[in-house]
């Protein structure tokens, strides 16, 4: 689950034994292994976020199909384009430093790729 709001329908759905199930079943059959990457899987993903209005529906919330196991990496990748958001103006850089943006943008500019 990304560090952002999270309600409280999603926050009892994740300490559900329904979903404990789930999840630890489907990151056994994935041998704990990212599928993007093939590094150490750390994250359940579902592919189809989970919203107050599709958490009761099971062939969202607890389908497989649905299912992605990730490592924090990817995950990240996933929900924040790269860049783990922190805090208001802060985030991790690739070798894992907290930077402002405005550092991170410069590194970019620094490195030739494109910011926009």
């Amino acid at each position: 689950m990304p560090n952002e709001y999270i309600s409280p329908a999603r926050r009892k759905f994740y300490k559900s034994a329904g979903w404990k199930k789930t999840r630890d079943s489907y990151w056994s059959y994935r041998h704990g292994i990212c599928e993007r990457c093939g590094g150490l899987g750390t994250q359940v993903h579902h592919k189809i976020y989970l919203t107050d209005g599709n958490l009761q529906d099971p062939d969202i919330s607890l389908n497989w199909d649905n299912l992605e196991l990730l490592c924090d990496k990817c995950h990240a990748e996933e929900h924040h384009g790269g860049g783990f958001q922190t805090a208001d103006g802060l985030r991790f850089n690739e070798e894992g430093e907290l930077i402002k943006c405005q550092e991170q943008e410069a590194e970019k500019k620094k490195d030739g790729v494109p910011t926009t």
